[in-house]
C-alpha cells in the first residue's frame, strides 16, 4: 500500500481537514490481511479555546500527542470501554485534531458508526497512540473514493459540557 495523503494535508485548521478526510479510504494492516473503509462522519476540535476538545486544560500526558506533528494519531480511551480514533492538525505545539466518527466497510458497505464501533472494527488500541499516520505500518490513508456533494454540518455529539462550543457546527458527515 502506498501512501497518498502528504503531510501538509495535515498542517491545517481542524474543520478543514475534517471536511477533507470525508469519502477517504481508511487502510488498517492486520498481519497480511487488509481492512478497509471510507471515512463518512468526523468531528473538528479546533484548539486549546475549544472547550470540548481534551487539550482545552493544557498539556498532560494524556494529551500530549495532540501538541504532535500533524498526522499524529491520539488514541484514548472513552467510558473505561471505547478507544476513539484521532488525527493531530495544525503545526506542531498547536493541539487540534479531527475524531472518525463513523466508516463504511470495503467492500461489504456495511456503515460502523460511532467511534468505538470504528476502532473496534480496525482493530485500532491504545498501541496506536501517538503514532503517526506516515511512519506506523499499520494504518494509512487512502485514496478519495468519492468527493461528497452533500456535506451536513452539525453540532459535535455528547459535549454538553463544552458550553457555546458544543453547538458550533464541527460535526461533518456525508447526506
Amino acid at each position: 500500500m502506498r501512501r497518498i495523503i502528504h503531510k501538509k494535508f495535515f498542517n491545517r485548521d481542524a474543520h478543514i481537514v475534517a471536511r477533507d478526510l470525508l469519502g477517504r479510504e481508511i487502510r488498517r494492516r492486520i498481519g497480511s490481511r487488509v481492512v478497509r473503509a471510507v471515512i463518512t462522519e468526523t468531528e473538528a476540535y479546533m484548539g486549546p479555546h475549544d472547550k470540548a476538545s481534551h487539550a482545552h486544560r493544557g498539556l498532560t500526558k494524556r494529551t500530549a500527542p495532540m501538541f504532535g506533528h500533524p498526522g499524529t494519531l491520539y488514541v484514548y480511551l472513552v467510558y473505561g470501554m471505547h478507544y476513539c480514533l484521532n488525527l493531530v492538525t495544525r503545526e506542531k505545539g498547536y493541539p487540534a485534531a479531527v475524531l472518525v466518527r463513523a466508516v463504511r466497510l470495503l467492500p461489504s458497505g456495511i456503515l460502523i458508526n460511532g467511534p468505538g464501533r470504528v476502532t473496534r472494527a480496525l482493530a485500532i488500541a491504545k498501541s496506536f497512540n501517538n503514532k503517526n499516520i506516515f511512519s506506523d505500518k499499520r494504518l494509512m490513508l487512502g485514496p478519495r473514493h468519492f468527493t461528497p456533494k452533500q456535506i451536513r454540518k452539525t453540532p459535535r455529539i455528547g459535549v454538553p459540557y463544552a458550553g457555546a462550543w458544543a453547538h458550533k457546527p464541527l460535526r461533518f458527515l456525508i447526506e
